[in-house]
């Protein structure tokens, strides 16, 4: 078998991590349309042992010893092709990853975290992503295809009940596709749950690489602004999740480099990129020039003009 110690790869939410990947390939309580490695092959909500812990610890040790001073991570990151709370040694896991004195990060889907049990081992987790794509039961079932014994009622309420508990660092993910879950009532909605569990960082997604249903695309442009803005106005710290890793904080006095950057991450007013071209000395052709080539584009909403950069480029 593949090992299962994959890295170190870079990653905007975490900088540099050692991916473990704890659960074979697509075992998992969902089968989201937009899965990136293809639709499931088991579901379950059952949790079993799939891997021997101190395999995987072993693993990390070699993983750790080979690397150089420069490779480090910042993280090791519990983010297997499966769900990783079906894996009923996680708390174990995390317990001995920790004594490589590494943060450890974990990225759930959510679905088991009405399991006590569950709560229990990530509460030692350092970082933990979840997923909520949709508090609208119906679009659930059609993004999430959750397995048959879950509900989603439980699942929001426990995530708000873990949140209020939680000691280390919460994230919540959010996956926006093109006519499903980019309306503005579905994202205010959206919006005013994850206010209650005034997470670190509001992360918005996208596919951006093939994904397991037909006719499932991303929301555009303008539906993604909508839910940055709709979430901001909710007190969120947002960002974007669009396919670009530049760094959003840089400020090279380039324009052109910074605004590119920085929209990837974040819708920017009007008047912020005005500043920005004073900062850098850069006229209004340079900003033309961006949006005539189709790298920046203009979104208009609540009456101000939000600058985004584009998909695909």
């Amino acid at each position: 078998m593949e090992s299962p110690i994959f890295g170190p790869v870079p990653s905007r939410r975490l900088g540099k991590s050692i991916g473990v990947n704890s659960i074979p390939y697509k075992v998992c309580s969902y089968s989201c349309a937009y899965c990136q490695i293809g639709k499931g092959v088991k579901m379950q909500v059952d949790r079993q042992e799939f891997y021997p812990v101190d395999l995987l610890v072993r693993g990390m040790e070699q993983k750790l010893n080979s690397l150089n001073s420069n490779d480090y991570p910042d993280y090791l990151s519990i983010v297997p092709d499966g769900e990783p709370t079906l894996d009923i040694h996680l708390g174990e896991l995390i317990l001995k990853l920790k004594a490589f004195n590494i943060p450890i990060a974990v990225i759930t889907n959510s679905s088991l975290i009405s399991d006590k049990r569950v709560q229990n081992e990530l509460m030692n987790a350092d970082y933990l992503s979840i997923k909520v794509d949709t508090v609208d039961h119906t679009i659930w079932k059609r993004i999430n295809k959750p397995h048959k014994d879950l509900n989603l009622d439980s699942i929001l309420s426990a995530i708000q009940d873990f949140s209020k508990v939680f000691d280390g660092k919460l994230v919540t993910e959010s996956m926006l596709l093109k006519d499903m879950n980019d309306s503005e009532t579905g994202l205010m909605k959206l919006g005013e749950y994850l206010q209650t569990l005034n997470p670190c960082k509001a992360f918005i997604a996208i596919p951006t690489r093939p994904v397991a249903c037909e006719n499932i695309f991303p929301a555009d442009e303008a539906a993604v602004a909508l839910a940055y803005e709709v979430f901001t106005c909710r007190g969120l710290s947002v960002e974007l999740l669009t396919g670009y890793e530049g760094n959003a904080f840089a400020s090279s006095g380039n324009f052109t480099d910074d605004i590119l950057s920085i929209t990837a991450v974040h819708p920017m007013r009007k008047d912020a990129v005005h500043e920005l071209m004073a900062k850098s000395n850069a006229s209004n052709e340079s900003l033309n020039n961006l949006i005539e080539c189709k790298l920046i584009k203009v979104i208009t909403y609540n009456n101000q003009i939000f600058f985004i950069r584009c998909y695909g480029h």
